[in-house]
Formats: structure tokens, sequence, C-alpha cells
């Protein structure tokens, strides 16, 4: 399956829970119950502990959909030099996984808005989270799923950064 069919656009995000598994039809939600996961984050970059937390989050439920920020949005948030990829690209790298059934980019900093709309059964979160601290905990079950230590987008990038210093200093 092509990724790009699992991104939206924004004018194309469902609208309600019922739109969402009309959207997701081509996937596995005809045989369960239909509970729908949600997460978002700025996946910038995408690294293994994304794609272990993702797999443990579509494993709660039939059908996962991923929010990602923008790319203003992830700049507010973490500040330079993100967004080290653009959220096309991180949106694509997304949909390519099995685990991700459905994924849109979001402008506002939070998700607030989609979480109203989508009503998902369980919001997921990494263990750096506290139920409470979660943007829509009151809106749906909050499952706070393992974090993996050792993968964080900062130490990937200061990794970058130091091979590239390296790479320098022999030229």
């Amino acid at each position: 399956m092509d990724p790009l069919s699992k991104v939206l656009k924004g004018e194309q995000l469902p609208r309600n829970a019922v739109d969402l598994l009309r959207v997701t039809s081509y996937q596995r939600c005809d045989t369960y119950s239909n509970r729908i996961v949600f997460t978002n984050g700025c996946f910038d970059p995408l690294h293994v502990g994304h794609v272990r937390f993702l797999a443990a989050a579509r494993a709660l439920g039939d059908v996962l959909v991923v929010g990602i920020n923008s790319d203003a949005s992830v700049g507010r948030i973490k500040g330079l030099p993100h967004p080290f990829m653009p959220a096309a690209d991180r949106a694509i790298m997304l949909a390519g996984l099995e685990s991700v059934d459905l994924v849109f980019v979001f402008e506002a900093d939070t998700p607030i808005n989609a979480i109203r709309a989508i009503s998902p059964d369980i919001i997921a979160k990494g263990g750096d989270y506290a139920a409470e601290d979660v943007v829509g905990f009151d809106m749906a079950r909050v499952a706070i799923l393992p974090f993996h230590e050792g993968y964080s987008s900062s130490a990937m990038l200061r990794l970058h950064r130091g091979m590239l210093a390296t790479m320098e200093a022999r030229l």
C-alpha cells in the first residue's frame, strides 16, 4: 500500500469516529471492536523509540491515528534546529509503518480539536508523560506506554552533530 494513501490533508480530517472508520476501511477494522487509538507528537526526527512506541500503541486497539505537529508548531515547541525534517516527510515516514493506519498534520500546538473530532477510545503517550498532563485525558482512556531509554530526538541530533563535527575536523 502506498503510504501517501494513509496521509490526510487538513481539510480531510474526519469529523467524527464514524468518518474515521470509513476512511480506514481498507484496514483490519472489520473484524474487531473498532477501538480507535490516537497519539500525537513532533516525531522530529523519527527514531527507533518512536517505531516501538507506535507498535505498542497500535496493539491497544484496531485503528491507530497519528497526529503530527506542523513545521511551525514544532518550531514553537522545540525551537531551533527543529524542525529537522519537514512535516510532509515525517508524515510519509510514519504512514509507511505497518502499525500506523492514518496520519495527519495539525497546525496548533496541541491536538485538542482533532481529539474532539475523532473521539478516540484510547490516547497513547510515552512514559515521559503523566496521564493528567496528556491533552484530552478527560475525553478518552489514557495509556502511558514505556519510554525506550537511549532513544530520543535530542540525543539523535546531538549524535549527528558530533559526527558532523568529527568529519569536518578530518577535512
